[in-house]
């Protein structure tokens, strides 16, 4: 019998870091269980006596580092090659799930030893979908309110079967937003940002939170990819960096830049929104961005923090708990290892 598990995807090498926060959270809320994972696999189990009440209990929505959250529902080896199908319909059948799900989303883990298996995914997800359509557990029309059916391969003869609640999961396959560079974008740091507000604020709170004339700072700016991005939303910005802007910034109109230093630069009055991916300690940063909220310099912010190469889920816990602490004022504290940080995490804070 499998083991009852949470399946999580997540950047490969940062595995010991989701590894130790499940640990820890699902500890917290009362589900011990061991985290089981190799370094670069690009996943982590989770073996826990109740997977589906573990998940209740750690929302997708607070795992820094967990790219996707799944219940693991089978661990299907020895595949062969000739009829992968019947053996994931077996599976369904002893399982017995209530219902049809909802979608069917074949993914591979984002690493070395994964990206060769997409091809796999994409054609063996064609043939799946009318098999399980016809064995009934797979609704006739896509339904995202349903929950959520994965086939997660391993390897060309291991995969993993597992179920999402698409309210308490990533809404991309692999947990992977897809974003284009935009031409005029001055550098890559742009969909860090993107990003940023697509993940990290819900609909609602991108149309409350981000909107025309609004008044921003990007600390640390050059050469302004973070201040582009708040430009195209329509924001005012001050632009604070001893090193130069792209000219198309500054020819928009929308843009002032100070030659400062960001450290210790601060705004005369409140400003609706300060960023922030400044190559410091996180410590430090941390330190200065509470600053902000403790001294009424914004209302809303999204900063970096670039992490040590290790104990890295220590530091972020330190870090985040640091900085709530001295913010001296209840907050709304958000962290996340995007796909397109790197060593960092990216977190959004604002006072609740």
């Amino acid at each position: 019998m499998t083991d009852s598990a949470l399946f999580c995807l997540c950047r490969a090498g940062f595995e010991p870091e989701l590894a130790a926060e499940l640990s820890e959270r699902a500890a917290l809320a009362g589900h011990h269980g061991y985290a089981r994972t190799q370094r670069n696999s690009g996943y982590v189990e989770f073996i826990v006596e109740d997977a589906a009440a573990a998940a209740q209990a750690l929302p997708w929505s607070n795992l820094i580092f967990a790219r996707q959250k799944l219940v693991r529902l089978a661990d299907l080896r020895g595949l062969d090659p000739s009829d992968r199908i019947a053996p994931i319909l077996g599976a369904l059948d002893a399982l017995g799930a209530p219902e049809a799900f909802g979608e069917l989303w074949v993914e591979h883990p984002d690493s070395d030893d994964g990206k060769p298996l997409a091809g796999l995914a994409r054609s063996f997800g064609n043939a799946l979908r009318p098999a399980l359509r016809k064995a009934g557990w797979l609704s006739k029309l896509d339904d995202p309110r349903r929950p959520r059916l994965h086939v997660v391969f391993l390897a060309g003869d291991h995969a993993v079967l597992a179920q999402a609640d698409p309210d308490d999961s990533a809404p991309w396959p692999l947990g992977i937003p897809r974003l284009k560079m935009h031409p005029d974008a001055p550098s890559r740091s742009a969909l860090k940002l993107e990003e940023a507000l697509l993940t990290l604020l819900d609909p609602d709170e991108r149309a409350r939170r981000v909107r025309d004339n609004m008044q921003a700072a990007d600390l640390g700016a050059a050469p302004g990819g973070w201040t582009w991005v708040l430009m195209r939303n329509g924001m005012k910005v001050t632009s604070v960096d001893n090193g130069p802007l792209r000219q198309a910034l500054l020819d928009s109109g929308r843009v002032d830049h100070l030659r400062a230093d960001g450290f210790s630069w601060q705004p005369k009055r409140t400003l609706d929104w300060m960023v922030c991916d400044m190559v410091e300690s996180p410590a430090r940063v941390a330190e200065r961005m509470a600053t902000w909220f403790r001294e009424n310099w914004c209302r809303q912010a999204i900063f970096n923090l670039k992490l040590p190469m290790k104990k890295r889920w220590d530091e972020t816990r330190v870090c985040l708990e640091a900085f709530e602490y001295q913010t001296h004022r209840p907050m709304i504290v958000r962290a996340r290892q995007l796909y397109h940080d790197r060593e960092e995490i990216t977190v959004f804070a604002a006072p609740r």
